[in-house]
């Protein structure tokens, strides 16, 4: 069966943005082969596989530390550098990003805010008057 090349690299793209679990037949067929060809990007996918795979488990606080500390080691063995990069935000940020673990809940409500309000201030061209801004805003989003 030969597959159209633009073809093969979107479903490629779609096949690596989920967790294995998740692909049609079709989908580990072309990841078998894209994995095949380059190595690297199969370490990659599972570096990012095996996070998203500690968020998604119902697991307690002291356990999410430790499987953390074993991805740290992957990623340290790894050598990627976007990974490294990534590591060290979580290492910067790491208990607040523990807490989650304890009532499973995130801060996406305060930045969906926070970009409602930038876009409305976008739309505005600016805030020359704080006040009536403010008002604006409860208004608005109250």
């Amino acid at each position: 069966m030969v597959i159209p090349e633009n073809s093969f690299w979107q479903e490629a793209d779609i096949c690596c943005t989920k967790s294995k679990e998740k692909w049609t037949l079709g989908q580990s067929h072309r990841a078998e082969i894209l994995f095949y060809q380059y190595p690297d990007l199969e370490k990659a996918y599972c570096l990012s596989d095996e996070l998203r795979k500690i968020y998604n488990q119902n697991i307690t606080k002291s356990v999410a530390m430790l499987k953390l500390a074993h991805w740290f080691k992957n990623v340290e063995e790894s050598g990627f550098k976007s990974f490294t990069t990534l590591k060290r935000t979580i290492t910067r940020h790491y208990s607040d990003i523990l807490n989650y673990f304890e009532k499973r809940s995130t801060n996406a409500s305060a930045e969906s805010f926070n970009a409602k309000i930038k876009n409305f201030r976008l739309q505005l061209r600016g805030v020359r008057d704080k006040s009536f801004f403010l008002f604006r805003l409860s208004k608005l989003f109250a």
